[in-house]
């Protein structure tokens, strides 16, 4: 077979995803005989297109899920999206209008609902698509909705069941507003933006003293008409004679009491607090504390109503704004302005200013249901990798708020509660059972059509937190086979921004609904940043298109390239020579396949360099692979994928192929091209979770495969004992030929002239073992042991050992002793540090004996060196 000169990505991605689909390898069903291994994928966005974040965090899973695959493993991947309640009616909504010319409110919400679904079946699975071109082994037979039928029935099982409980319950508080979509958000939907803004100054008269005033300073004075009191420290003394006094609310005849405080910081501001109950959420806590009248002044859309006065009764608030501001000027209450830059709340989704304002929503009291989900993270029952994220997580559980689930929207979970004529209401899970309720409560009620169910539907995190158990049917068939075998799943992969609002939401559902966690392991992505350290965006403009980069880099070389700079829990600074690096990694196992691919095979006996060669990449395999093993255990597969980059690169390919790559032209014994080939298959078994297209291309090309076989579900390799010994004495050959080679670059001697090297040493072993390696790498002439010097030749010292290369007259003499001359100088500084340190005796007494011992050496090396420097100078 011959083969391409160069890999290229696009001609084999498709063909093997195929394979994979069509023989089922990603398909997973309960297995007795085998341990599960399960992962279920943060669900994306329906609205959502692939970008660089998703790439990280989904090649991550893959790379988990594929090599438990290989393992033995019982590995099930269950994909699926969430229906994000107020992202997708936004997009109905505004295809309604631009391509049917119809407005929400103009339609019942059945029709709108059928406009959804349509929407949802046309677009919804384009992001899962885009995955399958990243290689994810997702099994897409499981793929999952949260709006699916099943998943419906669990949400409002869920909450019928909470309310039972007593911890689900309608009341008003203040919530997140956003104007636009014209509903609660909980904080995760807030974006909180840096804006230019102005913070103004107004004076509020003193009731009673004429001529005198308060101060206050705010960047929301279109809410003064709702002003409520002002509040002072009472230990501030410049206002302590203020409490119990009354001020007017500039624009209003309104008096308000000045009341104290000690929220009130005394070096902040003025001094004094505007009070504003009903639109800020501070204000709101003091307002109930001090029994604050309540002032309503903003709509649900975020235009001004009447309370706040008729001039600007039904007017937007930035508009309110601007006119209150030419008022207070007008009146003399406009002290100064000055221009600040500050955080402003803006919806994630229509990017509206948000609002804070009461409203009567349906709340989750988190208090006591989240207890366990602190406690078995801070025991460490279920990990965070990094750790440091358990710091995080224990400051948001230990003040947990209670969880807003309303949404005033139509897409979504309708809320299971239903309403009686005299206002009452009953929580039930279907119609019926909400009739008969009803009906206990008032026997008049005879018929559905006499209760009205809340149109307000649940959050989207309200679905997604049941995520792990109900993918399995977990939580309305709590028994079956599926659920007992899948769960607990075993690694959760996702970003830290969503450690609060989705992951510990999960770990409650989990124990509040399975009696034990959801998952044991949760690995926490870094964020993809560009060159400034900015979050990649699309609508930065900084994120490249993740489909674009796989085309001009294959798959493989975007996983590699995010991968190995992609350590857990740490932002990674993303550029794309990433993905050319991994491109080129493609490419160099592609040209050591070719390599190998092209010998040709004698019945010739192996020669005993050969031996050497191979028993040496048996003992480095098996190191490394222990190295590989470690890393993925701890979840450092940045650090595992580098291990494996440097196995390929530098051992097989820069060291083991040239050590038994024969003469050109020459064919290659049997017994050595046969263990290369298995070489070959054992790294492509290591690599291949972390480059499956790549990996299963060369599967099949380095060897038969019968019928079933594929390297996604090979046998993973296992550890095997290996040769420490065999492995120093390789690297020490190895550091003897690149010094040699080092020579040949200073004296400019080309690298097909063979030398004649000796070598002055008190131990023989590595020669007596890799002397025809050493020869051969080296392209050495002759290679002997001497026990003295040789007059005139170059010398370099490795560790105690002296080797001289016959160069002849190819030599500058000046420049050979001035460069001498620097390296004795280098090596008496090097002894003078290490004398330093072996003079400390806190040092000899405490350090490790081991470090002590190797510092020694490291003193007797250098002194060896600087005897044979000497003399060479001396002799030059």
């Amino acid at each position: 077979m011959e083969l391409a000169s160069k890999y290229n990505p696009q001609n084999i991605e498709d063909k093997w995803y195929q394979f994979w689909l069509e023989n089922k390898y990603f398909h997973s069903e309960p297995n007795p005989n085998k341990k599960p291994f399960t992962v279920v994928i943060p669900p994306p966005n329906v609205t959502g297109v692939l970008h660089m974040g998703h790439m990280l965090n989904n090649t991550i899973q893959d790379v988990l899920v594929r090599r438990a695959r290989m393992r033995g493993f019982e590995a099930c991947w269950v994909p699926g999206t969430d229906h994000a309640s107020i992202a997708t009616e936004a997009k109905v909504v505004k295809m309604l209008k631009e391509e049917k010319n119809i407005a929400k409110k103009d339609i019942t919400r059945d029709e709108f609902m059928g406009y959804a679904w349509e929407w949802k079946e046309k677009y919804g699975g384009i992001i899962l698509d885009q995955l399958q071109k990243l290689g994810a082994s997702c099994d897409w037979d499981r793929t999952k909705f949260t709006m699916d039928e099943d998943m419906s029935k669990a949400v409002i099982k869920v909450f019928v069941d909470l309310y039972k409980k007593g911890w689900v319950y309608r009341g008003a508080r203040m919530v997140n507003w956003d104007p636009t979509g014209k509903t609660a958000l909980s904080d995760e939907e807030v974006i909180h933006k840096e804006v230019n803004s102005k913070l103004y100054y107004v004076k509020y008269p003193i009731v009673g003293k004429e001529g005198e005033f308060v101060t206050i300073a705010t960047t929301r004075p279109e809410t003064i008409p709702a002003d409520a009191g002002i509040c002072v420290n009472p230990n501030d003394e410049r206002f302590k004679d203020l409490i119990g006094k009354k001020v007017i609310v500039p624009t209003t005849d309104r008096e308000i009491p000045v009341f104290g405080d000690d929220y009130v910081d005394i070096e902040f501001g003025t001094g004094c607090l505007k009070v504003t109950p009903a639109h800020d959420i501070n204000d709101y806590g003091l307002g109930l504390k001090h029994n604050l009248e309540v002032i309503d002044i903003i709509e649900e859309d975020g235009t001004i109503n009447a309370k706040a006065g008729a001039k600007y009764d039904g007017k937007d608030r930035f508009v309110v704004r601007k006119e209150i501001i030419k008022d207070l000027e007008a009146a003399g209450n406009l002290v100064k302005v000055e221009e600040l830059v500050n955080k402003v709340g803006t919806s994630e989704r229509t990017g509206a200013v948000i609002e804070p304002r009461i409203s009567t929503q349906w709340f989750v009291s988190m208090k006591e249901i989240s207890k366990p989900a602190l406690e078995n993270v801070m025991n460490d029952t279920i990990q965070l990798h990094p750790a440091k994220f358990k710091n995080t997580y224990r400051h948001w559980m230990e003040n947990v708020k209670d969880w807003c689930i309303s949404r005033q929207l139509w897409w979504g979970q309708q809320i299971p509660a239903f309403y009686l004529p005299n206002g009452e209401y009953v929580v039930a899970e279907t119609s019926e059972e909400a009739l008969a309720l009803a009906q206990e409560k008032d026997p008049s009620i005879t018929s559905l059509d006499q209760l009205i169910q809340d149109e307000d539907v649940l959050d989207t995190w309200f679905s997604s937190w049941l995520w792990p158990i109900s993918v399995f049917d977990g939580i309305t068939n709590p028994e079956n086979e599926e659920i007992n075998y899948y769960y607990p799943t075993d690694d959760l992969v996702t970003g830290p921004d969503i450690l609060f609002f989705w992951v510990a939401r999960m770990i409650i559902a989990g124990y509040e609904w399975k009696g034990e966690l959801p998952f044991k392991n949760v690995y926490l992505t870094g964020i993809v940043r560009d060159g400034e350290g900015r979050k990649m965006s699309k609508s930065l403009g900084n994120s490249p298109d993740p489909l674009d980069l796989m085309k001009i880099y294959g798959a493989d070389g975007v996983r590699v390239g995010l991968l190995l700079s992609a350590a857990a829990g740490n932002d990674l600074l993303f550029d794309e020579k990433l993905c050319e690096q991994g491109r080129n990694f493609a490419n160099k196992i592609w040209n050591a396949l070719r390599l190998v691919k092209g010998l040709e095979v004698t019945d010739a006996p192996q020669p005993e360099a050969n031996k050497i060669a191979i028993d040496w990449f048996e003992s480095r395999f098996n190191a490394v692979l222990e190295e590989v093993d470690a890393n993925c255990d701890k979840y450092r597969l940045s650090d595992a994928l580098m291990s494996i980059y440097k196995l390929v690169w530098d051992d097989f390919c820069s060291w083991y192929l040239e050590m038994i790559k024969p003469e050109y032209g020459s064919p290659i014994d049997k017994a050595t091209l046969e263990a290369t080939i298995k070489f070959f298959e054992k790294i492509v078994k290591l690599l291949h979770p972390f480059m499956p297209f790549l990996t299963e291309e060369i599967w099949h090309v380095i060897g038969d495969r019968k019928e079933g076989e594929a390297c996604v579900v090979a046998e993973y390799p296992t550890v095997q004992p290996f040769d420490v010994t065999l492995l120093e004495q390789a690297a020490a050959a190895f550091d003897v030929i690149s010094q040699v080679r080092n020579v040949r670059n200073q004296k400019q001697i080309g690298p097909k002239v063979p030398l004649p090297m000796s070598i002055m040493t008190k131990d023989t072993t590595v020669y007596d073992r890799f002397g025809g390696i050493i020869t051969k790498l080296a392209n050495l002439e002759s290679l002997t042991m001497v026990d003295a010097e040789v007059e005139g030749a170059t010398q370099f010292v490795y560790k105690s050992d002296t080797c001289f290369i016959d160069v002849a007259d190819q030599i500058d003499v000046e420049a050979e002793k001035e460069k001498m001359s620097k390296e004795l100088e280098y090596t008496k500084g090097f002894i003078a540090s290490v004398e330093k340190k072996l003079s400390n005796e806190r040092f000899v007494a405490n350090a490790p004996e081991a470090v002590v011992a190797k510092e020694r050496q490291k003193m007797a090396d250098a002194e060896s060196k600087i005897k044979v420097l000497e003399d060479a100078l001396a002799k030059l």
